[in-house]
């Protein structure tokens, strides 16, 4: 069972710990964002191409069975 009352000491430890962290600059910040939205796109063309290839082969597959 986890000790309950030495809360002082837990906001002490958690300040400790954030102050190791290192943050992200703004440059990094937008670089990583716009990597984040070209990489969906990418997926996004990717997967539309994908399925538009899908789709023409059920379709004529499909009309090969009428």
């Amino acid at each position: 069972m986890a000790k309950i009352g030495n809360i002082p000491q837990f906001v002490n430890q958690v300040r400790a710990e954030t102050a190791k962290v290192v943050w992200p600059t703004g440059r990094e910040t937008m670089m990583t964002a716009l990597m984040v939205i070209i990489m969906t796109t990418l997926l996004g063309v990717f997967f539309f191409g994908v399925d538009a290839i899908f789709h023409a082969i059920v379709t004529a597959l499909l009309s090969i069975a009428r």
